[in-house]
């Protein structure tokens, strides 16, 4: 599956446009965003990446987080179908998965601590990593910022759902709220 959109070299900075297109997402504004991490096809921001440190100086170890309404409703019924267990089952039995899974996390905590350090979530990344699986939205995000092989779970997840901004264009939603969709020009 081709990256729809990754941004490995971190990012880009959000337009005001797709300011509005996710606190329209997430009923609520951003709240310490470093960049827009990934774009839907439609050209809306999917994934961001926060601070490791919240304005209001909470901790926050989500790294790269889901903004997209309709793949995270994808996911939660991936999730309600129990696709954690499976996942937390291979990562106990199959070396190569729990090796792989246990690199995404590692390559989490170098990224997230390139943007800040904090001391409160020090070895913790997110999504249950590198020992379980508790967030499946988490795996995503990561596969779908870093790009295809960095998390073979979140691989999966993105493949899964995929492909969610269908059967009708998400910048469709964004042009009737007064957003144009393709807030990447």
């Amino acid at each position: 599956m081709a990256p729809l959109g990754a941004s490995p070299d971190g990012g880009t900075p959000p337009t005001p446009d797709d300011l509005r297109i996710m606190a329209r997402q997430l009923g609520r504004p951003m709240r310490g965003m470093v960049a827009v991490a990934h774009r839907c096809p439609c050209g809306a921001p999917d994934v961001v990446t926060t601070n490791p440190r919240l304005p209001d100086g909470t901790p926050f170890p989500t790294l790269y987080y889901l903004t997209c309404p309709r793949a995270n409703s994808a996911i939660g019924g991936l999730e309600a179908e129990g696709l954690m267990r499976e996942m937390e089952d291979r990562i106990a039995s199959q070396d190569g998965v729990a090796q792989s899974y246990r690199a995404a996390h590692e390559r989490y905590l170098r990224e997230r601590g390139a943007i800040e350090e904090v001391a409160e979530i020090e070895g913790v990344s997110a999504g249950g990593m590198p020992d379980r699986v508790k967030c499946l939205h988490v795996l995503a995000a990561q596969a779908l910022a870093c790009g295809p092989g960095v998390n073979p779970l979140g691989d999966e997840v993105v493949d899964a759902i995929a492909p969610w901004w269908q059967p009708t264009s998400c910048a469709a939603r964004w042009a009737d709220a007064g957003v144009d969709g393709d807030s990447g020009d």
